[in-house]
């Protein structure tokens, strides 16, 4: 897997991944445009746009004719919103990439933002706000990024809220567009069985630059960088009728950039990383507490943290023994209480399951446009796998001695429960 890059005259990067496989084919935008950019009165922003650019363009004037092409052609599509970046992808038949490129191109340059769409679709944005806050699971991630992120952008949530969302209007989505969406600040991914008779070599590049010469490139606005330094544990309760307790466990941890990323990953799978981990050994199949708990990291460009989530039933003490034996496991990694088998095993984990996703073509598009637009790089799997091969013991044990520190704790809960409930949680022993 041999990526190819270039650099249209505007600035755009564009990427090719010829998989050598099917002749099927991601196409995959993505934009340095994320909620992190956002401020309290247009929270939602990012989300919303990307809902509006398949609601009709120029050429494409309503979202039935788009849905109606690319279903006519065999296709998928969708797009996703985070709080780095956005994500706009076709998925279909190499045949049809000529049109899938036509159908990026103009719902990104020449989207209507009609006024009848935008009313219609807040109404959408809204019930998506409520299945997010009648899915705890989910919800818990962001109760928890609000706490450890509070004050910044960062700690919002991506949908925005219904304040926000049903206060835009068309010269909302056009000033943002305007302050992020330049192809210097882009990268087009085209990952998939790219030779053959439909598309010859050199055609991907020639269509590209056909389509996206006219965009023209600016200067992209910058983000409100996380720069405080936690030094107290924190806990937020937010108080919901379930039948299910939520909780997410974590410390602030760094970039992506760092060079410890790849022990950071190592760490993290030994503790909860799947069903041989610590976590789910101990607090799942010993104790019996949960149907699920996991551990996993979020990294930004300039900070990061890892976090243990789990589901447990809504007892505060059943909560309270949870939070200690999870606690312990923490603090038996510092003490290197894992054996070089677990090691290994974690290692062979992270890689397979880096070398399946690589099955898929909308996840090569992902992987190796992430590397370029946030890290500015192009690193194959068989980079990443060998860097998390060399880590060793020590690695790990000293990197939780650091992350570990009992005043860089946060807690967060969801559940029919009252911040008094969980006041000495975090002085469980």
């Amino acid at each position: 897997m041999h990526p190819q890059t270039f650099t249209l005259k505007n600035g755009l990067q564009v990427i090719f991944i010829d998989t050598k496989t099917f002749p099927t084919l991601t196409t995959l935008l993505l934009v340095g445009a994320g909620s992190r950019y956002e401020n309290e009165k247009n929270n939602g922003i990012a989300h919303f746009l990307e809902h509006m650019f398949y609601k009709g363009s120029k050429k494409y004037p309503n979202p039935k004719i788009i849905s109606q092409i690319i279903e006519g052609m065999g296709g998928h599509w969708n797009a996703f919103t985070s709080k780095d970046y956005t994500g706009y992808y076709i998925k279909a038949s190499t045949d049809h990439f000529p049109k899938i490129i036509d159908i990026l191109s103009d719902i990104l340059l020449n989207s209507l933002f009609e006024n009848k769409e935008i009313e219609k679709e807040k109404g959408v944005i809204v019930e998506e706000i409520n299945m997010y806050e009648d899915t705890p699971q989910r919800r818990i991630g962001e109760i928890f990024e609000g706490l450890i992120y509070k004050g910044s952008p960062l700690g919002f949530d991506i949908a925005g809220n219904k304040e926000t969302v049903t206060s835009f209007d068309r010269n909302t989505f056009i000033d943002y567009m305007n302050s992020l969406y330049h192809p210097n600040n882009a990268v087009l991914v085209v990952a998939g069985g790219l030779q053959g008779p439909t598309l010859p070599e050199g055609r991907t590049l020639q269509i590209i630059e056909n389509k996206f010469n006219d965009w023209k490139s600016g200067e992209k606005s910058t983000f409100e960088k996380i720069t405080k330094s936690q030094t107290k544990p924190q806990i937020l309760v937010h108080h919901k009728k379930t039948e299910q307790a939520h909780f997410c466990l974590g410390f602030p941890t760094f970039g992506i950039n760092d060079k410890r990323r790849r022990i950071l990953s190592v760490l993290i799978t030994i503790l909860g990383g799947g069903a041989s981990s610590k976590l789910f050994q101990e607090v799942r199949e010993k104790k019996g507490l949960c149907y699920y708990i996991s551990t996993g990291a979020e990294q930004y460009l300039e900070t990061g943290s890892i976090v243990t989530q789990a589901g447990i039933a809504k007892d505060v003490e059943k909560v309270k023994v949870a939070v200690a034996a999870t606690l312990v496991e923490h603090e038996n990694m510092t003490k290197g209480l894992f054996s070089e088998e677990d090691i290994n095993r974690a290692k062979e984990m992270l890689k397979g399951r880096l070398l399946l996703s690589m099955e898929d073509s909308f996840n090569i598009a992902h992987f190796f446009g992430n590397k370029k637009l946030l890290e500015n790089k192009i690193e194959t799997p068989d980079e990443i796998i060998q860097k998390i091969l060399s880590v060793t013991k020590e690695e790990v044990i000293e990197l939780s001695k650091e992350i570990f520190a009992k005043d860089k704790l946060n807690f967060a809960i969801i559940g029919p429960f009252e911040e008094k409930d969980f006041q000495n949680i975090l002085d469980i022993k």
